[in-house]
């Protein structure tokens, strides 16, 4: 049997991933000079609001050790372990760091599903769905890749103080943006492994309707999916919700989801991310 593991930028925490039938390790997020495990030490709630009292957050992939534990768990089955986009978290390389660790490894396999929430959960639940079905590794790995291609994703966050920190937006351009009120659109860049600015529009609505385009370009539709993941602004969420689904009435699934404190961490409190992947 191929076990399936992960990370939190799934979505799911380790206790509601281990019900679905799957493992998570969980990144870690730094705020108040206390450390947390996400979702199972604090939740995208509680994480905002701490933000919105003044403190700054940074997060951390998961413990190499804890990784370690979720390739022995299985000695006798494959395992494998997809995580979240190389270069937008330390993940991919201590999964692959934890593999050379283990004495045996021969039946484990590390996989870059070069995106992350929304999209990277779909990649876990098909891979999970096939495993439970009994397919092999190099069918769950076809099917992976084949998502993994089609997956784009934009980020429009509300404060471009995050931005600048993460070194992805110049202060010039920050400050400039911030004072007009701009809302920026963000997106991956070809390899996935960092973001860079894809447009710049003057409200949320019109950032939002620039990607609904993007997608419509994109050739989105029937037989895709569409996710709307939130730092703590479900109205927005909504909001974008209804446009995409003006925008690609055809697509197969519309879903909104509450972004992870390690996302949040990157985007800030108010970010929204709207992503799409192939069903």
């Amino acid at each position: 049997m191929v076990r399936i593991i992960s990370d939190t930028s799934t979505l799911y925490s380790t206790t509601q991933a281990r019900e679905a039938g799957f493992d998570v390790s969980a990144l870690s997020v730094h705020i108040a000079g206390k450390s947390y495990r996400e979702f199972d030490e604090i939740s995208s709630e509680e994480f905002v609001s701490i933000i919105q009292q003044g403190h700054m957050p940074t997060s951390s992939q998961p413990a190499i050790g804890e990784v370690i534990e979720l390739y022995e768990k299985y000695p006798d089955d494959e395992i494998l372990n997809i995580t979240m986009a190389d270069g937008l978290s330390g993940t991919y390389k201590s999964a692959v760091g934890a593999l050379e660790m283990c004495s045996k490894s021969d039946h484990i396999k590390v996989i870059n599903s070069r995106t992350l929430c929304g999209p990277h959960r779909y990649i876990v639940e098909e891979a999970l769905r096939l495993a439970k079905e009994g397919a092999g590794m190099e069918k769950i790995l076809e099917r992976c890749r084949y998502l993994i291609d089609s997956a784009k994703s934009f980020l429009l966050p509300a404060d471009f103080g995050y931005q600048r920190r993460g070194g992805r937006l110049s202060p010039l351009v920050s400050y400039v943006g911030q004072a007009m009120k701009l809302a920026p659109v963000l997106t991956q860049t070809e390899d996935s492994l960092q973001l860079t600015i894809a447009g710049v529009r003057r409200s949320f609505t019109q950032a939002v309707k620039f990607v609904g385009n993007a997608f419509v370009n994109y050739k989105a539709g029937k037989g895709w999916r569409v996710y709307v993941s939130h730092a703590g602004v479900p109205e927005m969420a909504e909001q974008a919700l209804r446009m995409m689904k003006e925008a690609l009435p055809t697509a197969d699934h519309f879903e909104i989801l509450p972004l992870s404190p390690a996302f949040i961490t990157q985007g800030g409190p108010g970010c929204v991310a709207i992503q799409v992947v192939r069903s």
